[in-house]
């Protein structure tokens, strides 16, 4: 009996062709150093060179398209301070309808920003999840508008996968996939593609060992809770949602994790040698293929890396 889930390989097909255009094919770059170190080749999908800086426009966009008249013309509500703000920002001024983020107060303010200059309408909350959802329900209350969340929603997950269905369509032969993972909403959506595409290529996690959660949750079979997440990689410190995770567990061979020494060096290495401005989040997937325990792997002769964003302030520098 076949398991069914929130997305399949048709969702992911259909959300390419209905933001085909809207956002960018991204490139895929290779280096001969990095396939070395790695010990096979080595595809970075660049996802930092995306709209926004981050994969998270593909979700957005996709969402965001698919409203019916009647409600895009009530707009969209979201709760993010992240890439997630800033990619529904933009969708919605791209579609012609408001945008209403709430952010919490203590977001960096070059976020804030960014989200108010793609015409996003910012509503400030305290920095808890709760306080967040509270003020996301009110506000969906007040204007009727649609929420879009950052990861755990339908369009958003398949929107995600055409990272990867992009990347097989430049790179058919890939033996692996490795992506980063938060609350898995790119990892869900390109584990659909990769393997709808291609059902023999291995689909694996990356995720800042501070934010273990997803690997935790692999290892015992069941969910776990995000906790208390202490990482530079502040793109990925959600839990996995109740979408996206039985994705995970049942597709995903296994989610690895690296330090945040490994993640500032892999970082390093991409801005220094592949000339690519990536952000910590970005840099989990090199990390991950790096380490001896990917290296273990001989079976796999080359895997595609979504590099998922280049959002960093270059006021501070992570080395």
């Amino acid at each position: 009996m076949m398991t069914s889930y929130a997305c399949d390989l048709a969702a992911v097909c259909d959300a390419a062709a209905r933001i085909a255009g809207v956002v960018h094919h991204t490139p895929v770059m290779t280096s001969e150093t990095l396939d070395s170190r790695a010990g096979r080749r080595v595809f970075l999908k660049c996802e930092n060179l995306q709209k926004v800086g981050a994969f998270k426009y593909r979700g957005a966009s996709n969402a965001v398209r698919k409203l019916t008249v009647a409600q895009a013309t009530r707009g969209v509500v979201t709760h993010s301070s992240g890439n997630h703000a800033q990619a529904l920002a933009l969708a919605a001024r791209v579609r012609g309808i408001p945008a209403y983020i709430v952010m919490p107060k203590t977001a960096p303010a070059v976020k804030k920003a960014a989200v108010e200059g793609y015409g996003g309408i910012v509503t400030e909350c305290e920095p808890n999840l709760a306080a967040r959802e509270e003020a996301a329900a009110a506000l969906v209350a007040k204007t009727g508008a649609t929420l879009i969340p950052p990861f755990d929603h339908v369009d958003v997950i398949a929107g995600q996968g055409t990272a990867a269905l992009e990347l097989l369509e430049d790179v058919p032969d890939l033996d692996a996939l490795v992506t980063p993972v938060g609350g898995g909403g790119l990892l869900a959506g390109c584990c659909i593609a990769a393997q709808g595409m291609k059902p023999t290529i291995r689909v694996f996690g990356a995720e800042p060992l501070g934010a273990d959660d997803a690997a935790r949750s692999k290892a015992k079979g069941e969910w776990q809770p995000q906790t208390a997440p202490n990482t530079i990689a502040d793109g990925l410190l959600t839990s996995t949602g109740e979408l996206t995770w039985p994705i995970i567990r049942d597709r995903v061979e296994r989610v690895f994790t690296v330090s945040d020494d490994q993640i500032r060096a892999a970082m390093r290495f991409i801005w220094e040698r592949m000339k690519l401005i990536v952000e910590p989040s970005g840099a989990v997937g090199v990390a991950v293929v790096l380490t001896d325990e990917f290296k273990a792997h001989a079976d796999i002769g080359s895997v595609g890396i979504v590099i998922s964003g280049g959002n960093v302030s270059l006021d501070k520098l992570y080395w």
